[in-house]
């Protein structure tokens, strides 16, 4: 299990994601597409990384946006396993 990250390193490592913000004890991320088939898309993408990953993400769909939501339940709050998904999903559209 990952360990908790703390405040100050938290910040420090969404310095590799840092479109993702801090909300409460998890980063989101909210994406934006033409077509609500492109965000649905990018949900199946993402979904394959978070299957290989074993880490999976709350999303919420609306309409033409997505928004992303990690954090590491066991440990209540956001992890090195949070950081290295944001950065594989910033991948897929920066």
């Amino acid at each position: 299990m990952s360990e908790l990250l703390e405040k100050g390193d938290l910040k420090d490592s969404l310095k590799k994601c840092p479109e993702w913000e801090i909300e409460k004890n998890s980063i989101t991320r909210s994406f934006e597409f033409e077509e609500f088939m492109d965000g649905i898309d990018f949900v199946n993408n993402v979904g394959e990384i978070a299957e290989e990953a074993q880490h999976y993400p709350d999303i919420t769909i609306k309409y033409t946006k997505v928004t992303l939501k990690l954090t590491t339940h066991d440990v209540g709050g956001v992890t090195e396993l949070d950081i290295e998904l944001a950065q594989r999903v910033d991948n897929l559209v920066d």
